[in-house]
């Protein structure tokens, strides 16, 4: 969610910063698991009543997120990790916040869809823009895959930092956006 994060901080202040690295962003949540409309209705509808009611189903998305079966038990056995289904708020929230992204995606896997990155990408206002997309790779990039392919990815990420980095780089509209997915 710290994509979405960045995106909506973008978009309420584009002075805020001057280039982002997005890892996976969430920018909209997945067809797959998006609740039917008539549910998304009947929950909107009481929400203020019940807000804080744990009623959200959550799929563990552990499994489909990182690779590294070590870490993926690290991840799971972490008890600072929220065990339980999700607040109907907060869930609306998400929901909301990603609708808000998906429809204005020009101004700013199966737990991250590549080909959202993709229309992200494509539809980034900023001049200086790259997308890499690690094939065979899952969502924990930077943290559920194996150790060399982590490696990888933070490689291409210092790389990209490194040339905006020097002296004489200057972006064509001030902004550089990197997309990992």
């Amino acid at each position: 969610m710290g994509g979405a994060v960045a995106l909506l901080i973008h978009r309420k202040d584009p002075t805020f910063w001057h280039g982002v690295i997005l890892v996976a962003p969430m920018c909209k949540i997945s067809e797959k698991v998006k609740p039917h409309p008539l549910v998304i209705s009947m929950l909107i509808r009481v929400e203020d009543v019940i807000p804080r009611w744990k009623i959200v189903p959550t799929k563990d998305v552990i499994d489909a997120a990182f690779k590294d079966h070590d870490k993926r038990e690290g991840i799971r056995a972490n008890t600072l990790k929220y065990q339980e289904k999700q607040r109907l708020k907060t869930v609306l929230e998400m929901l909301r916040a990603s609708m808000g992204l998906e429809d204005g995606l020009s101004k700013a896997d199966t737990v991250t869809d590549p080909e959202v990155s993709r229309a992200l990408y494509e539809q980034a206002s900023s001049k200086d823009k790259t997308i890499k997309l690690y094939m065979g790779m899952w969502h924990g990039l930077t943290s559920g895959e194996p150790d060399h392919n982590i490696d990888i990815v933070f490689g291409d990420i210092i790389s990209w930092l490194d040339k905006r980095s020097e002296d004489d780089y200057i972006p064509e509209n001030n902004f550089s956006t990197m997309l990992v997915a």
